[in-house]
């Protein structure tokens, strides 16, 4: 598919009919050339990126789903919803999706070159709790990571929830990282607990997450820079849950981040 042919997909919410990872060829590379066009298509008939989710930092999930390093996508302001601690989110034109509980950074100023840990907090001004709603266009989510990218799945609505800056939490990155890695979730669904996980799961942590995902983001062949307001939503701590129009979804985070609920529609 062309990169119009894939924005047409993501707009109507139609299913593909075969994997772009069949083509002899079709690389990781190729993926997030298409993926950053598509971009460009959307930017120019007026939407507006506000930042970056990056998908399949938990290494628990990855023998699930076949795909074994993290990627990342695109976040749209018109795709996500601001709350202190509940929302909605609304499913329409969604392909299969899926709920995931994730820490969500806001940065203040833009990231250096190949940047430390310690630049990174540096640069940053929040954290907060976040559901992420991913999707699949392939049926029955059977994919590769380049469809995954090429498909913009990993970011189709979000809820970000209570903002609170990093300095008030921690006085250094080393101190966040192990705040934040500690923490754990209880995922509830409809007032039925389906699942615990911790930030560990993150790649060892979100703010581990997020240094990874920095540094790729600046090795990648004319993909944008992070900007000052920018924010990246950094990967599930439990499984990807399939979600419906009706349900109600509460995320029992510990402390430094702060429970979350998500009504559906």
């Amino acid at each position: 598919m062309t990169p119009d042919q894939l924005l047409q997909h993501a707009d109507q919410g139609l299913p593909w009919t075969e994997r772009q990872s069949d083509l002899a060829d079709y690389s990781l590379d190729a993926a997030y050339r298409d993926a950053l066009t598509v971009r460009s298509l959307r930017i120019a008939r007026g939407e507006r990126p506000v930042g970056f989710k990056v998908g399949f930092t938990n290494r628990g999930i990855w023998p699930v789903y076949q795909v074994y390093a993290p990627i990342w996508g695109t976040v749209w302001a018109h795709s996500v919803a601001f709350c202190d601690g509940e929302g909605t989110l609304d499913l329409r034109n969604t392909c299969e999706p899926r709920i995931e509980p994730e820490a969500v950074f806001g940065f203040r100023a833009s990231p250096p070159n190949d940047p430390t840990m310690a630049d990174l907090f540096d640069a940053l001004e929040w954290v907060a709790p976040g559901f992420e709603i991913v999707q699949s266009h392939l049926p029955g989510w059977k994919f590769a990571a380049p469809d995954t990218v090429a498909d913009g799945g990993l970011h189709a609505r979000l809820l970000v929830g209570a903002r609170r800056s990093v300095r008030e939490i921690a006085d250094s990155a080393v101190n966040l990282d192990a705040q934040l890695a500690g923490a754990g979730v209880v995922l509830a669904r409809d007032g039925a607990a389906v699942e615990q996980g911790r930030g560990l799961n993150v790649l060892d942590g979100p703010m581990q997450a997020l240094w990874h995902f920095v540094k790729e983001l600046q090795r990648c062949p004319g993909a944008p820079s992070l900007q000052p307001g920018d924010l990246v939503t950094t990967g599930t701590w439990t499984d990807a849950w399939p979600v419906t129009p009706g349900q109600t979804w509460h995320a029992a985070f510990d402390a430094p981040l702060t429970p979350l609920t998500l009504r559906l529609e």
